[in-house]
């Protein structure tokens, strides 16, 4: 079946796929941002003991996910994942170290004795929630506004700047995602409170909070996108492949996929909807109209980045050196045989569906986070 196919469906089937888990992972960072709020919703230990746990449930559920959307990179666009984590390696590895953190204070936070306090800990979740958006919210940010690396004619990149990622915190359209994303995991993080909390002075005091959050969201989400429609992109000659500089190009992508446009102005209204339910309503069924929009937002973002005919991550020091979906890409029998591989996914999210309800079957109340038959993290 996928061995008939072009390489360059091949090609376009992956960045989907890509596209997908990248949109699950925005998603699925609502553990971070919820970790960030542990100290300013909580009053009481019992109830910072209850928040940490509503999201001990899920946290591997991200962790799982950021792990598969760097081995489908890894396995689908090499080049990218070697100049990019080769290249920006101290931002890639100031996430790992977060991610790190944050398992070891799953694990240890309520262990009793244990070497650091249960205080430590938390700072370390907080830390994980801080650095793990704003710093992936940056790197993504670089699909639209490049990276200073060279890619040699046998495909071995170098980094032309000594900070080696650092310096792209510094761009100010690269922080402006970065902090979208923050602020979009609070929001998310609060919604999901909402939804799996059986207490009302900590839900009062969400649904507070969710107007902090989802107000500096919408406006650095708007600023970011209308900056993106506004600006030059990296367009790519359909026959010669070479790369140059297009005006409005991500606007005129949308236009030219009314597919993509659809789902991302369904995926905007349904973030929107979500939110308002929320802060204008009793209801704790916001964290999944927001989470469907998320998913579908990113989605439509990270196809207009490298659909059309478009550089997913270009270089600003030659233009010639940008990436492609077609010359980053695995070879043919790679991806033909990796798409096999894919077909299991349905299965592989089925099983996160129905473990997620099986988990979140009961609402999480101070009754429970004194019961010996609980695990308590």
């Amino acid at each position: 079946m996928f061995e008939t196919l072009s390489h360059l469906t091949l090609q376009q089937y992956w960045w989907f796929l890509i596209s997908l888990l990248g949109g699950l992972l925005v998603f699925l960072m609502f553990v971070q941002g919820g970790q960030t709020l542990f100290f300013t919703l909580s009053k009481t230990r019992d109830e910072r003991t209850m928040l940490i746990n509503a999201l001990g449930r899920k946290w591997e559920f991200t962790f799982t996910t950021l792990v598969t959307f760097g081995g489908a990179f890894f396995a689908s666009f090499p080049l990218f994942y070697s100049t990019s984590f080769g290249g920006a390696y101290w931002v890639w590895m100031i996430i790992l170290f977060a991610f790190v953190v944050q398992a070891v204070s799953y694990e240890f936070r309520s262990r009793p004795n244990n070497l650091l306090g249960g205080r430590t800990y938390e700072v370390f979740l907080f830390i994980n929630g801080l650095i793990g958006t704003l710093f992936i919210g940056t790197a993504v940010a670089t699909f639209f506004t490049g990276s200073p690396f060279i890619v040699t004619d046998m495909n071995h990149s170098k980094w032309q700047a000594a900070t080696h990622g650092l310096e792209l915190a510094l761009n100010v359209h690269n922080l402006t995602l970065g902090l979208t994303v923050f602020f979009l995991a609070r929001t998310l993080g609060l919604l999901y409170f909402i939804n799996s909390i059986d207490s009302h002075e900590l839900i009062d005091r969400c649904r507070r909070h969710l107007w902090y959050n989802a107000v500096p969201f919408v406006v650095l989400f708007l600023t970011f996108v209308t900056w993106l429609m506004l600006r030059e992109g990296f367009a790519v000659h359909p026959t010669t492949k070479e790369v140059t500089m297009e005006a409005f190009k991500y606007f005129n992508n949308l236009l030219a996929m009314p597919v993509v446009l659809v789902v991302f102005l369904g995926g905007v209204l349904a973030v929107l909807y979500g939110i308002g339910t929320g802060l204008l309503s009793r209801k704790t069924s916001g964290i999944w109209y927001a989470g469907v929009g998320t998913v579908l937002t990113v989605v439509a973002l990270f196809l207009i980045a490298g659909l059309n005919h478009t550089s997913f991550y270009p270089s600003t020091v030659d233009l010639q050196s940008s990436l492609t979906i077609e010359n980053a890409s695995s070879s043919h029998f790679t991806l033909t045989a990796m798409s096999y591989v894919s077909l299991f996914i349905p299965v592989v999210l089925g099983y996160i569906w129905i473990t997620w309800r099986s988990i979140n079957r009961n609402k999480i109340d101070s009754k429970e986070i004194h019961s010996d038959d609980v695990h308590v993290y």
